[in-house]
């Protein structure tokens, strides 16, 4: 069903560690960048244990500005669900993490997933376009949850 290939919309770049004596610091996004339409409006981050999947999911309205930074190593599965995309029905699959760092942004109605395949628990730094259930968490979250669904055609390798 699904085509392996590299997905329209979606900006996936190398982030750079810059080390000193006391560390390291890394860009996760630069507002000049950016598309307008994918300015961050809030930020968070998540652990997910070693071999733990999250998702598939995908959002109606909401990029998200992924950055994957370590201690661990994702895997991170893209599939086109936009019907208007000249890449729809197009699977795309990548790795991130401590070995490589990566900055992802995916625009809206592409479902994702990822996957820590790495031996320890991994950070996730997402900063997305919208804010989480709204104002004040007053309003609907923009979030089909395919990973519900026990006949999902997003199936993960």
């Amino acid at each position: 069903m699904f085509k392996p290939g590299v997905i329209d919309g979606i900006v996936a770049k190398p982030l750079q560690r810059f080390f000193d004596d006391r560390g390291w610091l890394v860009e996760t996004f630069r507002h000049d960048e950016l598309r307008e339409a994918d300015f961050p409006v809030m930020g968070y981050v998540s652990v997910t244990r070693a071999g733990v999947t999250r998702g598939p999911h995908e959002h109606i309205d909401q990029s998200d500005n992924f950055a994957f930074l370590g201690p661990s190593n994702f895997k991170i599965y893209l599939w086109d669900n936009r019907k208007s995309s000249p890449t729809y029905n197009m699977k795309q699959v990548m790795l991130a993490g401590e070995d490589e760092p990566r900055s992802i942004v995916i625009p809206p109605g592409v479902v994702h997933a990822y996957k820590n395949v790495g031996d320890v628990d991994g950070m996730v730094l997402n900063f997305p376009n919208r804010l989480y259930a709204g104002k004040g968490k007053r309003g609907p979250v923009d979030e089909v949850r395919h990973e519900d669904d026990p006949n999902t055609p997003y199936v993960l390798d």
